[in-house]
């Protein structure tokens, strides 16, 4: 299975990762419940993307790591990039009005959770579920 991209321009973007997302799940054997947490995950990562940066990119493929199979989720922007990244990690907090869900949110759906941002230089969070 190679990579899936889906690019993160409108809402109904948001729609089209998340089910490219669970059928990727679907596909490596993933849990029902599981491949609700990977879309769901995937659906917070790509309303971050338009709500902050306006367009991004969410790239999707398989993991193979000896007996280990995953997922790893990408989401990259070329947006504004995040000015404190600890203070977005922190359960409530907002630069937007939202409820502060978002990453903290994805950080404790997924397996690994990685981000890369700064300012005026975009932001990538890169996220992985391991199937049990």
């Amino acid at each position: 299975m190679d990579e899936t991209r889906v690019p993160i321009l409108v809402d109904i973007d948001i729609v089209a990762a998340r089910q490219n997302g669970r059928a990727l799940a679907a596909q490596l054997g993933f849990s029902q419940t599981d491949s609700t947490l990977i879309a769901t995950a995937i659906s917070e990562l790509a309303r971050n993307i338009i709500l902050y940066a306006k367009q991004g990119e969410i790239i999707m493929k398989p993991l193979n790591h000896s007996e280990r199979c995953g997922i790893v989720v990408v989401a990259h922007d070329d947006g504004p990039g995040i000015l404190d990244v600890a203070r977005a990690m922190q359960m409530g907090y907002s630069t937007s009005g939202s409820l502060g869900l978002g990453l903290p949110g994805v950080n404790r759906l997924m397996d690994e959770f990685a981000i890369d941002s700064r300012p005026g230089s975009g932001t990538t969070v890169t996220v992985k579920k391991w199937r049990r």
